[in-house]
């Protein structure tokens, strides 16, 4: 299996564990979204709570130019720790909410 490949099945797998996580209140949907097009991978809440719209982003990544493109991890389990259990290599995850001039300063890829 080429590496794009099991980059995409290690994205389908995130998001499907997570998107099976129940919200413990109100009546709020866990929601993944996998778009293997473009790569694009987002888990988001929807629904209501006390009276009030919940529509929430999780966490969002792309695989871009062979790395993962962390954009927003919202979770109390780092996507970057789950990323490197599967075996993704820190060379390879890019935290990409960190200006660039920072990301050099993680150990994870600047871009």
């Amino acid at each position: 299996m080429d590496r794009l490949t099991r980059y995409r099945q290690i994205a389908h797998d995130i998001i499907r564990e997570y998107s099976q996580y129940k919200v413990s209140h109100g009546e709020i949907e866990t929601e993944g979204v996998i778009d293997s097009d473009r790569d694009h991978y987002v888990v988001i809440h929807i629904g209501w709570n006390r009276g009030m719209r919940v529509h929430g982003m999780i966490v969002h990544f792309d695989i871009i130019d062979g790395k993962f493109w962390v954009q927003y991890d919202g979770t109390d389990r780092p996507i970057a720790a789950e990323l490197l259990s599967a075996g993704v290599p820190k060379e390879d995850i890019v935290l990409a909410w960190h200006p660039p001039d920072v990301r050099k300063l993680t150990g994870y890829a600047v871009g």
